[in-house]
């Protein structure tokens, strides 16, 4: 089994692909304000169900969702919501991709797509629209990291910021906040033991060998010792509604 499919499998039941409920989420998305006709963009979007809300909210918007690898799953929830003939899934890379500027842009937890966040909100102002808005969710310290924390996500602890590091960032590159959520201890456990759980529970009841059961539960095992060993209570995640201010051309 590779990345993808073990990706794919442990957010069976948690779609969001984040530490965010489906309220929070829809929340967030309420917060967006596309004009009629208006195109969305969402980099590194997983299972899709960031972008799917907007086209929901917004039924005069059409949607790109951009990943390495889409989940099947994207396009048949895309079927069930009425929404094929509105939003185009493609596979590639996110940081080379590029179809001109978009009244919202997402990226919402794919900063590794694009090697850190300096070069990820780089890439979210390149394809937004003067004027236009954006919603980003990154990973934040809660507090000041223990050595066991940053060894667990394979980063230097500099590389991810604390909640006012995150604001200042997005100031750096023209963006202002208009809301933002932090997600909660619930909501990090909720997402995290749906990740493992639900590649325990496709191990035991529909793995077709041996072999990839073993894998399932391996991953599922080190990904839970990773969370309860070193991030629980250390790394936190904070989602934000940005506009962009940056002054225009003279």
């Amino acid at each position: 089994m590779d990345r993808s499919e073990i990706f794919d499998i442990a957010h069976l039941r948690h779609p969001i692909a984040a530490p965010v409920a489906p309220d929070r989420l829809r929340e967030l998305v309420g917060w967006l304000s596309p004009a009629a006709g208006a195109r969305a963009v969402d980099l590194g979007c997983g299972e899709g169900e960031w972008l799917q809300q907007v086209l929901l909210d917004h039924p005069a918007t059409t949607g790109v969702g951009i990943d390495h690898a889409l989940p099947a799953s994207a396009a048949r929830r895309t079927g069930e919501r009425g929404l094929t003939d509105r939003v185009r899934w493609i596979e590639t890379d996110a940081a080379t991709w590029n179809d001109g500027l978009f009244d919202v842009v997402l990226c919402v937890g794919a900063r590794h797509a694009f090697g850190g966040l300096e070069d990820m909100l780089v890439a979210v102002r390149q394809h937004l629209r003067p004027g236009g808005q954006a919603l980003i969710g990154e990973m934040i310290w809660e507090g000041t990291p223990s050595e066991a924390a940053p060894a667990a996500l394979g980063l230097p602890a500099d590389s991810v910021p604390d909640l006012a590091g995150l604001v200042r960032a997005f100031h750096r590159h023209g963006l202002e906040p208009s809301f933002g959520h932090v997600s909660t201890l619930t909501e990090w456990d909720d997402y995290e033991f749906s990740w493992t759980g639900s590649l325990v529970d496709w191990a035991v009841r529909s793995a077709p060998t041996a072999e990839d059961r073993d894998q399932a539960l391996t991953a599922a095992r080190e990904h839970r010792d990773t969370w309860l060993g070193g991030l629980r209570r250390e790394l936190g995640f904070a989602t934000f509604v940005l506009h962009d201010v940056a002054p225009g051309p003279v």
